[in-house]
Formats: structure tokens, C-alpha cells, sequence
């Protein structure tokens, strides 16, 4: 990685420097051979307190880990990296249940479960060692300006950078969209999430669990040394109370929902919260602009979707972006921005339609839906055939 340069032009300059930025800025190095002069422009370095990197786990698909060994990361993660080799789906207090296992599908893994803390790790220190990536960190974009050829952006400090496309990887609420007038639209779920990490009586075994109550879906999945990381979806008016509690006390409650596939819960870590809101960026593309990962769109947690949504974005707009490059075509063109929305609107359409479908679907207690959901989940253990869609979106098997 160079020093900040005193020309400060590049091809691309991407907003946003967590996993999404992070990702598509080695995918460009790697695909273009470091032909394009990159920036990534990052408001917090990454340590634990990064707002990327939390406490939290990311559940990466087993399509996602193909993905990142492809542009030469996975090798680094991997280390990190804890191995789901099930996934156990049930409806509390009802018959249905289906499950998933690496070892039916002929792979080593149905995804793997990495700390967004050691990832952050393992993501700065690759873009520190590419060839012809420029870290600005901490910054970030106050002011963006676009004439025909070029874009032209303002940091916190002062410094202008100008480059022929600006991708805004810069989360949920994104200030870059909102400097270019695109709109956002919100869904309030009406859930919060609950998170921590858990130690259970047996071992998980690589074991992931999904099960769905009256709140909303509980989730646990493996971890390393033996923990599990909770997802746990709940009324708001609910969560305050749930935070308050004392570790014995959530942990009870906690057993009564989940069950005790894993045996008794034997310890609770530091708890947190966040609202569930579907956000999805009103437009993908404008002019010599492009809007991915989070900013693109923010989804519920239920079926660990969000990330691995976004990485097959990122990852498909460095293959654009490497065509036109490879064409001498000009890289931040429409041309180009609409050969990447054409591949990737199908692929966003499903998968937050997926997303919010189960949402729904599995928050709704009358009586013919809990039914029909139970019919479901109970024909999928059964028959390959519907159970398939799921497992390859699951699996992040999917078109791009």
C-alpha cells in the first residue's frame, strides 16, 4: 500500500473501507492484475471498536468462501474461520423441522462463521500489502462533485480526490448516497435484535440453529473455543427489559426458547441490540456512481443473508469493472454500470424477497400460517426438491 500520494487521481475511489469496501478493492487488485489505481477512504481504523468489526459474528456461505479464496483472501481468514457442518431448522412448539448437512450436499462445509473483529484484522493488513491500493484512514467524504469524465470528492481534512467512478460502500446510512440525492427505502420489521455470545453444557459440532418463535427467530451459530453466537429476534417493547437482566436470568429465558439441543447454557457474554429495519437503496447506479454492500441494501438477519448478498455485489462489479479495464473501455461509464445492475438485480430481488418472505411468514401466529409453515418445514426434511432452493440460497449458490 502506498503513502497517501501528493497526486491524488485514481480509477475508482470506494467509500468505505469494512468488508464490503475492503473486498471489492482487493477483487479489483487481484482481477486487474493492480492495473487500477484504487482508494478506499475509511473513517475508523480497524480494531475491536470498529463499528464494523464488534463483537458480532458474520456467517460467510460456503459460495461466499469460494468467492474470497477466488481474489486470494480466504487463506487469510480461514484461520479464523469455524466451519458449519449442519443446519437445524424448527418452528417452537410445532412438529416442523428440516435440516441441512455439508456431508448430504458433497462439500467439506455448508459455510463457516468468522469474528468481524479478526476479519477487520485480516482485511487491513491485506490492503496495507496491495500493490496499487491507497488507504485513507481515518477520513472520510464531506463533499462530491460530478462533471462528465470525472468525480471529484472533498475529505474531512481538505484533501480532493478525483477518479473516474465512486463506489459507495459506506453502510447503512450512507452519507455518499445522501450527497447524491439517492433515497432510501425503509421497512421497520418491528423486531430487535439481541446478540451476544453463548457457551453451551454439549459441544456444537459445527452445528448452526435456526428456530423460530412467537418473537422471531432465535439463532446460534458455531463458534470458536466451543461458544455459539446468538442472534435472538424480539418485540421492541420487549428488549430493554431482556438487556436488564442478569446473565442467570437471560440464560433462562433463553433455554425456554431455544430448547436444549445444545444442553444447558452455561454462559452468557456481553448482550447488544439493534433494531431489525430492511433498507434497500432506491437506485443501485447513477452517474459514475455506484452503491454496494450495506449501503445497498440492509436485510434482517434470519436467513445470514446480508453480507454474502453484498459480497456477490462487490465481487461482480470488480469483474465489470476488470472487463472494461481489459477493453480499454472507460471504467466508471454507463456501459459498464449497466452490464453490473443487469447481472445483479435478479440476485437482489430474490434474496431480500426470500429474506422478508420468512420474516413475515415465520412472525405470523394464525393459526392456517403456523400450519402451512409447519407442512412446509416438515416436507422439506423429507424431499430433496423443496428443500433445495433454499439450501443453494443458503449456500450462496446462486447466479450472478
Amino acid at each position: 500500500m502506498d503513502a497517501a500520494p501528493s497526486e491524488h487521481d485514481f480509477d475508482v475511489v470506494i467509500a468505505g473501507g469494512a468488508m464490503a469496501g475492503a473486498t471489492l478493492a482487493l477483487a479489483i487488485e487481484r482481477l486487474t492484475n493492480a492495473g487500477l489505481k484504487v482508494a478506499v477512504v475509511e473513517a475508523v481504523i480497524p480494531d475491536n471498536r470498529h463499528p464494523g468489526y464488534d463483537a458480532r459474528s458474520i456467517a460467510l456461505s460456503y459460495g461466499s468462501c469460494r468467492l474470497l479464496a477466488d481474489i486470494g483472501i480466504w487463506s487469510g481468514l480461514s484461520p479464523f474461520a469455524t466451519p458449519i457442518s449442519s443446519i437445524h431448522v424448527s418452528d417452537r412448539g410445532h412438529f416442523g423441522l428440516t435440516e441441512m448437512h455439508a456431508s448430504n450436499e458433497g462439500v467439506e462445509y455448508l459455510g463457516s462463521v468468522v469474528e468481524l473483529a479478526d476479519a477487520g484484522r485480516v482485511f487491513h493488513q491485506a490492503l496495507s500489502k496491495a500493490k496499487n491500493i491507497t488507504l485513507y484512514c481515518p477520513a472520510f467524504v464531506t463533499d462530491i462533485e460530478r462533471s462528465i469524465n470525472q468525480v471529484t470528492l472533498t475529505l474531512n481534512d481538505g484533501q480532493t480526490l478525483t477518479t473516474k467512478l465512486m463506489v459507495a460502500a459506506d453502510g447503512a446510512v450512507s452519507s455518499c448516497c445522501d450527497m447524491v440525492g439517492i433515497e432510501r427505502f425503509e421497512h421497520d420489521f418491528q423486531q430487535v435484535a439481541l446478540i451476544a455470545n453463548v457457551t453451551t453444557d454439549m459441544a456444537h459440532q459445527g452445528r448452526a440453529f435456526e428456530r423460530f418463535t412467537q418473537t422471531g427467530p432465535v439463532a446460534l451459530l458455531p463458534m470458536s473455543e466451543g461458544r455459539s453466537s446468538l442472534v435472538w429476534c424480539v418485540k421492541p417493547h420487549e428488549a430493554p427489559a431482556m438487556l436488564a437482566m442478569s446473565d442467570d436470568q437471560f440464560a433462562d429465558a433463553l433455554q425456554r426458547a431455544f430448547g436444549w439441543r445444545l444442553g444447558r447454557l452455561l454462559h452468557i457474554g456481553e448482550r447488544a441490540s439493534y433494531p431489525l429495519i430492511l433498507r434497500q437503496a432506491t437506485r443501485l447506479i447513477s452517474h459514475r456512481f455506484v452503491v454496494v454492500g450495506n449501503a445497498a441494501q440492509t436485510l434482517h438477519p434470519i436467513a445470514g443473508q446480508g453480507f454474502n448478498l453484498g459480497l456477490r455485489d462487490v465481487v461482480t462489479l470488480a469483474e465489470e469493472l476488470a472487463n472494461a479495464f481489459h477493453e480499454e473501455q472507460d471504467i466508471g461509464a454507463m456501459p459498464m454500470l449497466q452490464a453490473y445492475l443487469t447481472r445483479r438485480e435478479p440476485d437482489r430481488d430474490a434474496t431480500v424477497a426470500m429474506t422478508s418472505g420468512l420474516v413475515h411468514g415465520f412472525s405470523n401466529t394464525t393459526a392456517p400460517l403456523i400450519l402451512g409453515r409447519n407442512v412446509g418445514l416438515a416436507a422439506m426434511s423429507v424431499c430433496s426438491e423443496l428443500k433445495a432452493p433454499l439450501l443453494k440460497r443458503a449456500m450462496g449458490l446462486v447466479e450472478r
